[in-house]
């Protein structure tokens, strides 16, 4: 149980709801987009999202650092020399807020030395909470409390097809070409961090992401999947993904999973190999 977070934990979980209401109140009115330097989506609703939940982490650990996708890009040369820090993304899945499919997040996640130990996905359409903390669990909320949630043994798959989960905007030959490997499977398509959820839960056993992503859009589930057993895997090692590693904030490809099977691990090497001819 981390010490640094027993303390604060339910005010942190207070503030990650009240980011979502902030967010809800735009959902339900006009929606007005503006397009970033990189292409990429953004709403009042990120930035109402990322104002609520600053205020709230430096009121609560005013010495830890606040990385989010909203602020202002923070050189390596200083992030570097971070132990411990918060890394936030104020509202995961624009395009599915954008196309109102409730399919979005709040993610709030607590970094040290580069892995994410601390997480809180909060789902506020779906009025649904995931937590994930190292050495305590992980749990999920659609009412007023929290029930332990771990991930699934994988199943033979001539006795139960796998579920592998698929991004909702952000689909990749690379994930079709490890799809045609598999043995029998179902597809589930859904939008933002409720991927790597789905697996932590139980609900799916692999999520391939062979897309771009950003380790804001990933932390905060991934302590989730860990904390409930899983894992968040370097697609090309195979080893657990870590934060603040590099000058580049984005990830490299990766597999969520419930647990290791030589059929997939083949599939996967197959799939990359396939992009690199």
């Amino acid at each position: 149980m981390n010490s640094f977070i027993e303390p604060i934990r339910q005010r942190l979980i207070d503030g990650t709801l009240n980011a979502g209401k902030a967010i809800l109140e735009i959902y339900n009115s006009e929606i007005q987009v503006e397009t970033k330097d990189d292409d990429s989506p953004l709403t009042q609703a990120d930035l109402k999202s990322h104002q609520s939940l600053v205020a709230m982490l430096e009121e609560l650990t005013a010495d830890v650092p606040v990385l989010s996708e909203e602020s202002s890009a923070v050189p390596f040369s200083e992030r570097r020399q971070w132990d411990r820090y918060w890394l936030i993304d104020p509202l995961d899945g624009t395009k599915e807020f954008i196309k109102r499919n409730g399919e979005f997040t709040v993610n709030v996640a607590l970094i040290e030395n580069g892995v994410p130990v601390f997480g809180i996905v909060h789902a506020p359409v779906l009025s649904t909470t995931w937590l994930g903390e190292h050495g305590r669990g992980a749990f999920k909320s659609s009412g007023d409390s929290f029930e332990k949630i771990k991930v699934r043994a994988l199943p033979a798959p001539d006795q139960s097809p796998w579920k592998v989960v698929g991004s909702r905007s952000h689909g990749s030959t690379e994930f079709e070409a490890f799809c045609e490997r598999l043995p029998a499977h179902e597809r589930v398509s859904m939008g933002s961090s409720l991927k790597l959820c789905l697996v932590a839960e139980g609900a799916a056993d692999l999520y391939p992401r062979l897309a771009p992503t950003s380790e804001w859009d990933t932390a905060a589930a991934q302590a989730v999947v860990t904390a409930a057993g899983g894992e968040v895997l370097d697609a090309t090692t195979l080893q657990p993904l870590l934060c603040n590693q590099q000058d580049s904030v984005l990830n490299p490809f990766f597999i969520v999973c419930g647990q290791r099977h030589e059929r997939w691990t083949e599939a996967l090497e197959d799939a990359l190999a396939t992009s690199r001819a």
